[in-house]
């Protein structure tokens, strides 16, 4: 029984955030979210593997929005409150902020070609001819800059993509840098 609190507690404040976004009456958030936990749980046997469940968990919250949509209103109300949808959060630029130290905190070597190409936006031939690298030298350091940049922000922070970029973002600690959260 110990493996259903870590597993609520886990993705519980992501959900909420989640359905939050897309409901927006906020005494029906709980009870989505209390709606979404009972269907995992009792569904829970069905999931093959760990890797799949936060996208599966997601797929239940949408689809547990939708009931609720499609049991308050009509359709004509409902079209109403999709056509004028609220903005979603710029995570993006959220976690842009949280970027900038740990770009700066990269060894030169990595730090300098990461902000070249990926902030600059020059092509890598581009880095390569400024750094005097050969482009397959430069092209190595990139991608070593953005593989060290990943493993920081995700000691940093757990982040929840998919189909649409970033759905939403947790600190784990702040001690990591930037003006986060």
């Amino acid at each position: 029984m110990g493996a259903i609190p870590d597993f609520w507690t886990e993705h519980k404040t992501r959900l909420r955030s989640y359905v939050a976004r897309r409901v927006h009456e906020p005494g029906a958030v709980d009870d989505i979210l209390q709606n979404v936990f009972v269907k995992a749980y009792t569904s829970l046997h069905t999931v093959r593997s760990r890797g799949s469940l936060t996208g599966w968990l997601y797929r239940i919250a949408s689809n547990t929005i939708a009931d609720h949509y499609r049991g308050k209103a009509s359709w004509e109300e409902i079209s109403d409150e999709l056509a004028a949808p609220e903005p979603e959060p710029d995570y993006i630029g959220e976690l842009a902020s949280c970027l900038q130290p740990l770009i700066a905190d990269l060894p030169e070597i990595y730090r300098v070609p990461l902000v070249l190409s990926e902030i600059e936006g020059r092509t890598q031939k581009e880095v390569a001819a400024r750094l005097g690298l050969s482009l397959s030298g430069a092209k190595s350091r990139v991608q070593r800059g953005r593989e060290k940049l990943r493993q920081r922000l995700l000691r940093c922070c757990d982040i929840e993509t998919g189909k649409g970029g970033v759905l939403g973002y947790e600190i784990r600690d702040k001690r990591c840098g930037g003006d986060c959260g």
